[in-house]
């Protein structure tokens, strides 16, 4: 009988150990993620502010990156735009962002392949969707320019989105509905990540990860942060693989 309470004591401690283990590790992770965050926000201000620290660019960094692997602590896709520097607007170095670009920061088959290295296989805690003003890619679609090759099948992703932003939006038109289109592409890139990604809304609903939406201004350099998908509860509950 003596024994059995003790087994019984043991097994009870061993669960309150490992509901702790839990705990912390939940804690750890959510520390994580607003440190990742906290380091890119507050990079943008420097970037900002013209106190950029550039940090991280020198031979040591190349050498610790070359010799112990990278251990970047967020992935950003990014769109294409030769002005959408994404190191540089977040003022970080070697090894720090794990970056995608692609015409109109999209979130297709390559893309989310690239994305799911950066979230699984390197781990970061955060995953930034980064559109910018006066995007090129989303303005086409919107003024329904004509495309060639093999453009067609790139913006068809942007398509979804700005069909919402007209719904949203019915007294604009053109290019005044650029802005809002924009920003409906985060969320439909958000959308498309999270529906072809088993991994992604594994980790998110783990707690391990999060993703954010944001837009970074061309003329200002500065970056609005939109926050996560405004759907991500049902987003998470898609069972599919999207594919």
């Amino acid at each position: 009988m003596s024994w059995m309470k003790y087994k019984l004591s043991a097994t009870g401690w061993i669960t309150v150990t490992i509901l702790c283990l839990i705990s912390a590790g939940s804690a750890n992770a959510g520390d994580k993620i607003r440190d990742a965050l906290s380091a890119l926000k507050s990079g943008n201000v420097r970037y900002l502010t013209g106190s950029a620290e550039y940090p991280r660019l020198n031979q040591a960094r190349r050498n610790d990156t070359f010799r112990n692997g990278q251990h970047p602590f967020a992935t950003v896709i990014a769109c294409s735009d030769s002005r959408v520097l994404v190191e540089t607007i977040f003022d970080q170095g070697i090894g720090d962002v794990f970056v995608i670009k692609v015409a109109g920061n999209v979130s297709d088959t390559d893309e989310i392949g690239s994305i799911e290295y950066g979230i699984d296989h390197l781990g970061t805690p955060v995953m930034v969707v980064l559109g910018h003003t006066s995007c090129g890619a989303v303005t086409a679609v919107v003024t329904e320019a004509e495309f060639h090759g093999s453009i067609p099948l790139l913006v068809d992703n942007i398509i979804p989105a700005v069909e919402k932003a007209k719904r949203n939006y019915p007294n604009l038109s053109g290019k005044d509905l650029v802005p809002e289109a924009v920003k409906m592409n985060v969320w439909q890139s958000i959308d498309d990540l999270f529906k072809n990604s088993p991994v992604t809304r594994k980790r998110v609903s783990s707690g391990v990860l999060t993703v954010v939406g944001a837009v970074y201004d061309l003329a200002s350099g500065s970056v609005e942060w939109m926050g996560q998908h405004p759907e991500q509860g049902k987003l998470l509950s898609y069972t599919g693989s999207g594919h």
